[in-house]
């Protein structure tokens, strides 16, 4: 997506004129309310410092954990809490509204060692003993300042040390040399399918896209904590072996009603928070999305149709003392398209972002209810039960047409030859009932946590092709009916699929937290899992530690073995006599941390990885699956983080990572997709007074593995048919060009007498350089079309009531 620089300069001002002055009244003191818990334990702590960040604001917590603090100047202020035995807390923003008071739960973690020195600020997930290796976490405010991330969970943790996502488009993330799906995603402990928008199944020739989606499912400031690890997760998870993720969706306000609504160039959303009742609170969200503004402002010709929603509500009851029960529901449905009817002519199939000759219409959604209740069993315990449902479905249909074309490739006449839209149908509806238990008691030296998974799965699939079809792009290896034919036949009956079954996965899993020594920790455990699809049962043992040489410096590490289990894309297109195994990946971390001041670290961390039983495809136009793949991975990171806790936050991470498969077929080992040796990422973010917020982020990667080939002419012998082919000399074997980006955002904030009033503006890629993720072949000009994105700009308005 490029644009033109006079459209640039009309975006530039039409941005300055969404930054308005808006007059502030005279503001009303608000308040600030909740409780502070044991997050090890669950349990109130009594006596514990609240204290309101440069203010003389501050109070004690009662017996029952509880605390009130009144009359506090409305504005963002930082919180600081603290309790002896436990680490200090910091909340980074704080939003006191006039005339209102907001409720949280705040959590402490339990102090690692007695230190005489030095107090580590806990931010949420880290330094907690039972994660020692590759763990991050963001803050509500921290992931919506992140710039060109227009508040997308995905797309801000991209600047993660040994994470890349699959290009600017691209919101999924792929971690150390692993895939966009070989990651752990939970959302308040429940396990969802994905967490993007507009995955396209059955792109590549009918296979899954390895590229993921493209924006995330969660609108900005619905995500109100997040943490991320990076490999080396314990036996609480599995079936995934990549990394961990779980996100936290905010809790309603217990005290006041709040609204709020953002609009922006790609559409809107709105927030609802606040009691339903003394015991009952309640968060909800809407958003639409739609580009068709943005792609007319981007001068895109023939315009691909997208649009998609996020619709959320959960619900927090504090049943009594012991007891807390969330509900959460969330929808997302998505339907993008591209028929017959929206090409024009004029324009050349071989420009970026073209789409070239293809149609397509999908329509897919994803779902979620789950009940979460908390019991505290007694002051050392408690337990967790989940239960919950959650679905996705993809009902894809592909097609192209065949244009006349002028010798450059800009298109006459789109509907010259035959058009079609449903060549290629894909339907994925999978559905999902789970239950989880899981139970934490803490000794005098050891925590212990222990649970059960239970879930019963349904996959309807169904894949086929209408006709006989003509692949254009074949490797060299791949079986041909003779050698002078440079194209490949795609058969019905090797390629058309029909699955629908039901599956029990069950799963049981112990880790142990132990105290060995002051400041030495070790946590052991041990996961196993049944995976009904393949009728495996798997252990997995992992062990974890911590060294903490002292007040400043540690040693961290983590081994253990991974099991994932195999996509039931996969599962669904094989014969009822082709099984497939799970793929087995042995990790070790070892990594080392120094904690410069309560709130700035750097983390050094080395890895490596092996792969087994890695899924493959022998033969690109069969449905045909084995599990003869191998392959390693290895690489360091290297971050320095400064969290967000007074008036600036930042991060500085170089990774380099290598990641090698080989299918065992005799053409040796390849680049992996997301083997890139070299990733930068440079982060600020400066708030110097409570109005405005500047944040700049710059990105630099290596450029992503492409295919050598060379390209045969009128392989039809036809030239009233000409075709060209596309064969594929080495898989992986040359790269695109690097990944350059530099993102900008600017807020701009003013509390007025019953609310706040914001405006941002937020540009990804400002530096317009188009950023290659895949060549797609053209039989029909011999060339490539690029995909990719340049500058990607929102700005929009943001009312708190």
């Amino acid at each position: 997506m490029m644009i033109r620089k006079n459209t640039t300069e009309n975006l530039v001002f039409t941005m300055l004129l969404c930054m308005v002055s808006v007059l502030s009244q005279a503001q009303s003191p608000g308040g600030f309310k909740g409780k502070v818990i044991d997050q090890g334990t669950k349990q109130p702590i009594a006596g514990a410092s609240v204290q309101i960040g440069n203010t003389k604001s501050g109070t004690v917590t009662d017996s029952l954990g509880n605390f009130e603090i009144r009359n506090i100047p409305a504005g963002t202020f930082s919180v600081t809490v603290s309790s002896i035995g436990f680490q200090e807390k910091n909340i980074s923003e704080l939003l006191v509204a006039p005339n209102k008071t907001t409720y949280l739960e705040i959590e402490l973690m339990e102090a690692v060692a007695k230190l005489n020195d030095v107090v580590v600020k806990a931010f949420r997930g880290e330094n907690n003993p039972l994660t020692p290796v590759s763990t991050f976490s963001y803050s509500r405010e921290e992931i919506f300042r992140n710039p060109g991330a227009q508040g997308d969970i995905m797309r801000a943790l991209s600047s993660l040390p040994g994470v890349v996502s699959s290009g600017a488009q691209f919101s999924a993330i792929a971690a150390r040399g692993q895939g966009t799906q070989d990651n752990v995603y939970m959302v308040d402990d429940m396990p969802v399918f994905n967490l993007s928008h507009l995955e396209a199944e059955g792109f590549n020739s009918g296979f899954n896209d390895p590229n993921g989606g493209r924006f995330s499912i969660f609108a900005p400031r619905i995500i109100d904590n997040v943490q991320f690890q990076n490999g080396g997760f314990d036996a609480v998870y599995g079936r995934r072996s990549s990394s961990y993720l779980g996100l936290g969706i905010k809790e309603g306000n217990r005290e006041n009603w709040s609204f709020a609504g953002q609009f922006d160039l790609l559409g809107a959303t709105l927030i609802a928070d606040g009691p339903l009742s003394s015991k009952t609170s309640v968060f909800a969200s809407a958003r639409y999305q739609n580009f068709a503004l943005l792609q007319r402002i981007l001068q895109q010709t023939n315009p691909v149709s997208i649009g998609f929603g996020d619709y959320l509500v959960k619900t927090t009851t504090q049943l009594n003392a012991k007891n807390k029960l969330t509900f959460i529901a969330m929808f997302n449905p998505e339907a993008p398209s591209r028929s017959i009817d929206d090409i024009e002519s004029g324009y050349n199939i071989q420009e970026d972002n073209s789409a070239g000759t293809m149609l397509f219409n999908h329509r897919g959604s994803k779902g979620l209810v789950g009940l979460n209740l908390r019991t505290l069993i007694n002051n050392s315990s408690y337990i967790k039960n989940v239960l919950y449902f959650r679905s996705s479905t993809v009902d894809n249909s592909f097609g192209h047409f065949t244009p006349l074309l002028d010798h450059e490739g800009v298109v006459l006449d789109p509907k010259y030859g035959r058009f079609e839209d449903d060549l290629r149908t894909i339907k994925n509806n999978q559905q999902e009932i789970g239950y989880r238990s899981i139970y934490t008691k803490r000794f005098n030296k050891v925590t212990l946590t222990a649970g059960i998974d239970a879930a019963m799965m349904n996959l309807d699939y169904e894949r086929r092709l209408k006709r006989t079809d003509t692949v254009y792009t074949f490797r060299s290896t791949d079986t041909r009916s003779a050698p002078d034919q440079y194209y490949q036949v795609l058969n019905p009956a090797l390629y058309n699929a029909r699955f629908d079954d039901n599956a029990f996965n069950g799963s049981g899993y112990v880790t142990l937290s132990w105290k060995v020594a002051n400041g030495f920790t070790l946590n052991p455990g041990v996961r196993y899992d049944y995976t009904g699809f393949t009728e495996q049962h798997t252990i997995s043992p992992r062990l974890s530690g911590s060294v903490l040489l002292n007040e400043k410096n540690s040693i961290n590490f983590a081994s253990g073995i991974y099991y994932q289990d195999a996509a039931f894309s996969d599962i669904a297109g094989q014969s009822a006599a082709n099984n497939l195994k799970n793929e087995r990946t042995f990790q070790n971390i070892l990594g080392y941390k120094y904690q410069f001041s309560t709130d700035m670290k750097l983390v050094v961390e080395g890895w490596h990885k092996q792969f087994d039983d890695v899924v493959v495809q022998p033969n690109r136009v069969q449905s045909y699956l084995n599990n003869n793949g191998t392959g390693y991975a290895y690489g360091a990171d290297i971050s320095l983080t400064k969290r967000l806790s007074q008036k600036w936050y930042g991060q500085v991470s170089y990774s380099y990572k290598e990641s090698k498969r080989d299918d065992n077929n005799g053409l040796g080992e390849y680049d992996y997709t997301f083997s890139i040796p070299h990733n930068f990422s440079l982060l600020g973010s400066y708030k110097p007074n409570n109005k405005w917020i500047f944040s700049g982020k710059f990105r630099y990667s290596t450029g992503r593995p492409a295919d050598e080939y060379i390209v045969h002419a009128d392989v039809l012998n036809n030239t009233d048919v000409l075709r060209y082919a596309q064969e594929i000399t080495a898989v992986n074997g040359r790269r695109l060009n690097d990944y350059v980006s530099l993102d900008l955002r600017v807020d701009y904030n003013v509390l007025m007498k019953k609310g706040m009033f914001s405006a941002f503006i937020d540009l990804a890629n400002i530096n317009n350089q188009f950023n290659v993720n895949t060549e797609i072949f053209l039989p029909q000009t011999g060339g490539v079309y690029n995909v990719g994105l340049g500058v990607f700009p929102t700005f929009g308005v943001r009312i708190e009531l």
